[in-house]
């Protein structure tokens, strides 16, 4: 059991190497420097590595709390979960698989040779009472048998190319399309010439995008996640240092007149840019700038050899606008009999499950939203 920092150099490029060779896409939330971040601002991070022999074969990175309840990392934030484990090994294996959870390449801990990996073996080698989720991957087959609700993560695919891309909307959407193409037009008329950055560099520019979704958050009525300072210290982090190959913190604006008016930040592989926090500036909001951004990012995206935007998951209109199409994301948790699993139900099932029926009701759901923004309007009189 290792923290992030603990990670020699062979390690982390063997967790690269199964990551490249997994079927999943290259998610960069699920390569090591994003938990290098991670560790950076939760102290609690652990990184579990599985051995066969003297050759690291898994990592399932996470954090712990007490009574052993353990999360995903990032819980809450990240938009793809799970472990990173080599080709083919999980639930079913024959013998010869033991798990060494030590310091250092090969580290001693407790090998239990003659165990097939599961969930259960790995999670309580964690010493874990619980284990949740709630954007795990699909491919994750240690974990999906546990999850509790399936959702869906919006995807645009350019891997053919941004023209292509505009011809398949064009198709589904082509109100959308011509309305917002012809939005992007008035906006450089009327507010200034437009200019977009795909990958910023300017600190002034993440901080007006965190004040803007700040108060989008309060505006909706929802739990502003900057408030909380670890997330912020995570995406400043991640924006300033982190600029790993198949995991780099990507900031893009759209500038109109000089001044930017909508932006976002995200993660991108060589593959994939994990779309995460997009705002605009309300002042703007006729023009409909934040369509406008996601249309060059995924131009921008394209030309650099990104095959695919990933919007997360949740339900928005922007989304349906945008998306060619969707994966599946799992949420739930593993719990084993104890005082960790009573309270990891009592913490957080009754909330999910209220969720999870509000959101399966699209009427019910727009009258919520609704709620909301009236409850953030009566918050900022």
């Amino acid at each position: 059991m290792l923290r992030p920092e603990e990670l020699g150099e062979g390690e982390r490029e063997r967790w690269r190497a199964l990551r490249a060779a997994s079927a999943a896409a290259r998610n960069p939330f699920m390569e090591p420097e994003f938990t290098e971040a991670v560790g950076r601002v939760r102290p609690r991070t652990r990184v579990a590595v599985v051995y066969e022999g003297r050759e690291p074969v898994g990592f399932l990175p996470h954090e712990r709390g007490r009574f052993g309840q353990g999360h995903a990392l990032a819980y809450g934030v990240s938009d793809a979960q799970g472990a990173v484990l080599g080709p083919g090994l999980g639930p079913g294996l024959g013998p010869g698989l033991g798990l060494g959870l030590g310091l250092g390449e090969g580290g001693g801990g407790d090998r239990r040779s003659g165990l097939g990996l599961d969930a259960d073996g790995l999670l309580r080698a964690c010493s874990l009472s619980s284990f949740a989720f709630d954007n795990l991957e699909a491919e994750q087959e240690l974990f999906v048998p546990h999850a509790a609700a399936e959702y869906a993560s919006y995807v645009i695919d350019v891997e053919k190319g941004y023209e292509t891309y505009e011809s398949v909307l064009r198709a589904q959407s082509p109100k959308f399309l011509k309305t917002t193409l012809a939005k992007e037009r008035r906006l450089g008329r009327q507010v200034g010439d437009l200019r977009f950055v795909f990958d910023e560099r300017e600190p002034a520019a993440l901080r007006t995008l965190m004040a803007w979704k700040s108060a989008q958050y309060r505006r909706t009525g929802r739990r502003d996640r900057f408030a909380q300072d670890w997330i912020t210290r995570l995406v400043s982090l991640l924006a300033a240092r982190t600029r790993g190959q198949e995991c780099s913190g990507t900031l893009s604006v759209l500038y109109a007149g000089g001044q930017p008016v909508a932006a976002h930040f995200g993660l991108r592989s060589t593959s994939v840019l994990a779309c995460w926090f997009p705002a605009y500036d309300p002042e703007f909001a006729k023009y409909s700038p934040g369509l406008v951004l996601h249309l060059r990012m995924a131009e921008a995206a394209a030309a650099e050899g990104i095959g695919l935007l990933d919007l997360g998951r949740g339900a928005a209109e922007y989304k349906d606008s945008l998306k060619t199409g969707q994966v599946p994301v799992y949420e739930g948790a593993w719990t084993r009999p104890g005082t960790g699993a009573a309270l990891h139900w009592l913490s957080r099932e009754p909330s999910r499950r209220a969720h999870h029926f509000v959101r399966s009701r699209p009427r019910l759901a727009a009258t919520a939203a609704r709620a909301l923004k009236g409850a953030g309007r009566l918050r900022r009189s």
